[in-house]
């Protein structure tokens, strides 16, 4: 009885990546490439519609970023695990990647075995990360447990809420879009939340509600 082939798209910008991921997953017969896409904007058009078992992404895009690319895709691909593929192993887009809702976190250049493998794994419920990469979360949930920070705690419910969007790599339109206010309305909550926070940017601001 033969098992159907793990279904997979890749995002990925560069055009010899992406043809080198592709000849990589072409080159298993258990598994089969449905599309590759050179951007996120025509990825978050078609994929529900070709229903990809797994998605390999490129953190680093044009336009529309990686993180905010499987932000919308999680939306619609309830069923489809994500893979994010980048050359920087840092901390805050490591993060946002997995609350976004990406399943596994590779660093290029990859091997094509450590590839095959990671899709297999993160189809069967797992989430592949290269070593180093699973080095830093084990780090970050290795350090002491503190009292809440007593600046958060001044933050409103609808603030908490914004800065916890933010942290996911969401757009302040995409923002204003969920909670059903103005664009100017989520520009005043972040304007609050930066003033309580004594930040001056979204990284800082994050970086707070993850310190």
């Amino acid at each position: 009885m033969s098992t159907s082939p793990i279904t997979i798209a890749i995002v990925e910008d560069n055009d010899g990546m992406r043809g080198s991921l592709e000849k990589i997953v072409k080159s298993d017969a258990g598994m089969k490439c449905l599309a590759t896409f050179p951007a996120g904007e025509p990825a978050v058009r078609d994929l529900p519609g070709l229903n990809p078992r797994v998605v390999l992404m490129d953190i680093n895009l044009p336009g529309m970023s990686g993180v905010q690319c499987v932000s919308q895709l999680a939306r619609t691909l309830l069923h489809t695990q994500i893979i994010m593929l980048t050359v920087y192993d840092d901390t805050d887009a490591i993060f946002q990647s997995l609350a976004a809702g990406a399943s596994g976190y590779l660093l290029k250049p990859v091997r094509a075995t450590q590839l095959l493998d990671a899709i297999r794994e993160v189809h069967q419920g797992g989430a592949p990360m290269s070593s180093n990469i699973a080095r830093r979360v084990v780090q970050t949930f290795k350090k002491p447990l503190m009292p809440e920070d007593t600046e958060l705690a001044q933050l409103s419910p609808r603030e908490r809420e914004v800065l916890e969007m933010l942290a996911r790599g969401l757009l302040q339109k995409e923002i204003a879009q969920q909670l059903g206010v103005s664009y100017w309305t989520i520009q005043t909550h972040i304007g609050r939340i930066y003033e309580k926070l004594h930040v001056h940017s979204r990284s800082q601001a994050v970086a707070r509600l993850k310190s």
